[in-house]
């Protein structure tokens, strides 16, 4: 069976506490995305994303759509994970280190997909690791960080 998901890691230098505070507020996603596809949340997000809390985002990749997402992983300050649609998950694992700083790994988890193969065929996993590696260092520049 094929390797089904891809990850990024970085340090940012900021406390875990305050990297969770962005990736939990739906509304600052646009901030962080490295894609260039997320543009807003829809009316009626959370403030603050929980275990099964629901959000959608006004996206754009070529033409305007929107897309809902529901929580499917979290631990406070330390894990987050949405999923799609299809299927497919967002994670976020933040790790604290002794500095100070955070290790953060973004992962794009396409094996609990509906059609996991749609993916394994598609450019969209190398696409979408050029992007977290994008939305990695646009995280760190918000806590100062420059690459």
């Amino acid at each position: 069976m094929p390797k089904r998901s891809i990850s990024v890691v970085a340090t940012v230098p900021a406390p875990a506490e305050q990297i969770f505070d962005v990736l939990a507020d739906p509304s600052r996603h646009p901030m962080i995305d490295g894609s260039g596809s997320v543009r807003a949340p829809r009316p009626g997000a959370p403030d603050r994303l929980a275990l099964g809390s629901t959000f959608g985002m006004d996206m754009k990749i070529g033409l305007a759509y929107r897309i809902e997402n529901v929580v499917v992983e979290f631990e406070e300050n330390r894990l987050i994970a949405w999923r799609h649609f299809n299927g497919h998950r967002w994670r976020w694992r933040l790790t604290p280190l002794s500095d100070g700083t955070t290790e953060v790994t973004e992962t794009f988890d396409w094996s609990t997909a509906r059609l996991p193969l749609l993916l394994d065929l598609s450019p969209i996993p190398r696409r979408n690791k050029s992007a977290m590696e994008r939305s990695l260092n646009r995280l760190s520049a918000l806590f100062g960080a420059t690459a």
